[in-house]
Order: C-alpha cells, then sequence, then structure tokens
C-alpha cells in the first residue's frame, strides 16, 4: 500500500466516524423530549377543544385524575398501530380513575372519518394548531407523532415518549 492509498484510507475513515456521530446525534435530539413546564402544564389544565360530535372537552374537568394524553393523526402508521393498545388500558383502567385523551392533529374531517371506522372510546379532542402548540410546551419540541404524556393525579409527568409506545411502557403506567 502506497502512503497515498493508506492515508486517503485514514481520511475516509474519519469522514465516516464524523458522519456516524453526527447521525447519533440527529437522531438523540429527534427522540429526546424536554420536561414540561410549570407553565406549560398549567396552559394543559386551561385548554378546552371541540370534539368530533361537536360538544367542548375541557382538561380543567380531568384535574386530580390519572391521565394519558396521546398526541396522534390519521396519517401517522405508529400512531394508529398503537391506537388499540390505549383503548385496551382505558377499557381495563377507566373504573379505577384513569382517564386517557386522543389529541388529533389532523383535519375535523379526517378524524371524524377515521374514528367512524374505527372502534376507540376514549375521548377524542380535535387539536389542530392548539393542539401542536400544546405537544410542543408539553415538551416534543420536533412537534412528531406519535406523543404520549402520562400525568398521575397530582399532575406530575410521570412519563413522555415520543415514537409509538408498547404494551410494556403501557404497563408501566400502573
Amino acid at each position: 500500500m502506497t502512503k497515498a492509498t493508506t492515508r486517503r484510507n485514514w481520511l475516509l475513515a474519519g469522514v465516516a466516524a464524523v458522519a456516524a456521530l453526527a447521525g447519533v446525534e440527529f437522531a438523540t435530539r429527534r427522540f429526546s423530549t424536554q420536561e414540561a413546564s410549570p407553565e406549560a402544564l398549567k396552559q394543559l389544565w386551561s385548554t378546552e377543544f371541540d370534539t368530533p360530535g361537536g360538544e367542548k372537552l375541557s382538561f380543567q374537568s380531568l384535574q386530580g385524575k390519572p391521565l394519558v394524553l396521546n398526541f396522534w393523526a390519521t396519517w401517522c402508521p405508529p400512531c394508529v398501530e398503537e391506537m388499540p393498545l390505549l383503548e385496551r388500558f382505558y377499557q381495563q383502567h377507566a373504573a379505577n380513575g384513569w382517564h386517557v385523551v386522543g389529541v388529533a392533529i389532523d383535519q375535523p374531517s379526517q378524524v371524524k372519518r377515521f374514528l367512524g371506522q374505527n372502534s376507540i372510546s376514549y375521548p377524542t379532542a380535535l387539536g389542530g394548531l392548539g393542539g401542536t402548540d400544546l405537544l410542543k410546551s408539553l415538551g416534543n419540541a420536533q412537534a412528531a407523532l406519535p406523543f404520549t404524556v402520562v400525568l398521575d393525579a397530582q399532575g406530575t409527568v410521570k412519563m413522555q415518549k415520543l415514537g409509538k409506545l408498547t404494551e410494556k411502557e403501557i404497563n408501566s403506567w400502573l
């Protein structure tokens, strides 16, 4: 091997290492969340959204109870894939005081059509741009979906998850 070939190989290895580190940094930032501020939680409890049925859903009415907020959209495959897990959790634990609310970051017509074709019994809020602002304030700066926040009865954030939930994660809420 010539000196030029050796030098080129080292240079390529260095470039590859820098690219790999950049990829790790990007992935870390992409799937990380920040802590929700006290102001964000105060905003949450004063938030009110329309529902697909035309009623108002006030988060203030859910204060003092354990709450799962799941931000989703009809066009988001991981969001749709985790919904049966959330539905099962809701069915099994609603009698114990747990609330689950889906906050749809989507067009109301798409949400209504989706819910008409899928059996979801937990309440759904039509979040729109206000929902996007809320999920950002709760620690999801990228506004990526799905995003789930679990709060205890005292309103303390117990978990934030950016990405698709697993059954193991859901069981850990109890």
